[in-house]
């Protein structure tokens, strides 16, 4: 089984949430793997900045989700069973752009209304990430997200 420790931003404003798009074409939240020694708050704050242009500031923590991916829902015939654990943070944006991601993997991102996401193929990281925001659960624990249809991992 492989690993992955991430962080993801949780940013809504005005009824609009900043989402990320993707290479593969989903919309996710901007976010991703914590780097080797590096702290999860800087990890978030990093990611947001390559992935969108913008400036962030963490306002707090919303929770933590683990998923474990079967390896028949992997990208490619062949790669194992993974484990991703996500550590969601409210944030602000401070100051930027928004642009695609240079050399990156994210070739978009929008504020996206929130009554428009139930339309939109993406992962479940934004569903979760909108329901610890709205909900702010003591645990910092959600229920895991169906996939299938327009929600992928």
């Amino acid at each position: 089984m492989s690993f992955r420790l991430a962080a993801y931003a949780v940013s809504v404003l005005d009824g609009r949430v900043l989402l990320a798009r993707h290479v593969s074409g989903n919309w996710t939240l901007p976010g991703g793997r914590v780097e080797h020694g590096e702290d999860p708050f800087d990890t978030v704050i990093r990611e947001v900045a390559e992935e969108t242009g913008c400036a962030a500031a963490v306002e707090r923590l919303l929770g933590v989700d683990s998923r474990v991916i079967p390896a028949a829902d992997r990208p490619r015939p062949g790669l194992p069973e993974h484990q991703n654990v996500g550590i969601f943070y409210q944030v602000r944006i401070t100051g930027g752009r928004l642009r695609p991601e240079p050399n990156g993997e994210t070739v978009a991102s929008v504020w996206t209304p929130i009554s428009d996401i139930a339309g939109l193929r993406r992962s479940s990281l934004v569903d979760i990430g909108l329901t610890l925001a709205r909900t702010t659960p003591a645990t910092g624990h959600v229920a895991p997200v169906p996939i299938g249809g327009l929600i992928q991992h």
